[in-house]
């Protein structure tokens, strides 16, 4: 039983999802409502991250993906594109000592050699010095689409075709999901949208196939246990069918 503020949620221990995938949307606007820089929000966007990871750890859950920055995120301001290529150092300086005592392992999915040189140490360095880890997968999906992922999937397996490693005939869904980016990853169970906004911008499209959504109007730097909690205890109370029918 989690208590904050008078605010509380039961949640099953039995059924804590596995896998919850995350978009952290917002971070501008709560900055703007206290007239201060997009880029302070992001700042304070990274310590929700390390916040929920741990909670979520915690909690049991399997594996945390969050939609660090997309492949569309290039048409942003080139200053705050630049901000937010630094912002790894800055988390990993930060947090990386508590992430390893707390046994969780850092990965990524994404076009890591489209950002600059001392971004991908920072983060190749973080992700082997977690490597060993057995709790809790936080995934950052940075330089990441869904889209972009598909294609990438396509064009490997065609390619595969082409060298008479396979033949089509081999081609089916797991053999496809083999060859995602998140192959080593558990299903994603639910996803998480903050700040209101109600679509999935490019994110995940093939591994939210079956997830449960819900869209909460706090802002990610807001985002807190409690509000990760009933967002739990919303995916606690739904009915999960996969296509099928319930018995």
């Amino acid at each position: 039983l989690f208590n904050k503020k008078n605010i509380s949620y039961e949640l099953d221990q039995d059924n804590i999802p596995g896998h919850i995938a995350f978009i952290m949307d917002g971070n501008g606007r709560w900055a703007k409502k206290r007239k201060m820089p997009r880029t302070y929000g992001h700042h304070e966007g990274t310590k929700t991250i390390r916040k929920i990871a741990l909670e979520a750890n915690r909690l049991g859950v399997k594996a945390m993906t969050v939609y660090a920055f997309s492949t569309e995120n290039f048409k942003r301001d080139i200053n705050e594109v630049n901000y937010i290529f630094k912002l790894p150092k800055e988390f990993f300086d930060l947090y990386l000592k508590e992430l390893i005592e707390n046994n969780v392992q850092l990965r990524y999915i994404g076009h890591l050699e489209m950002a600059p040189k001392e971004t991908r140490d920072i983060i190749e360095k973080a992700i082997s010095q977690t490597s060993q880890n057995t709790g809790l997968i936080l995934t950052f999906a940075f330089i990441y689409g869904g889209r972009d992922e598909i294609v990438e999937t396509t064009k490997e397996l065609c390619q595969q075709c082409l060298d008479g490693k396979i033949s089509v005939d081999n081609i089916n869904e797991d053999y496809f999901e083999k060859h995602l980016m998140t192959t080593d990853l558990p299903p994603v169970d639910l996803m998480i949208r903050t700040s209101g906004e109600y679509r999935l911008s490019n994110f995940m499209l093939w591994q939210l196939a079956y997830a449960e959504f819900v869209f909460t109007d706090i802002h990610w730097p807001a985002f807190d246990e409690t509000e990760l909690h009933r967002c739990i205890a919303i995916y606690q109370g739904r009915e999960r069918r996969f296509g099928g029918v319930l018995k």
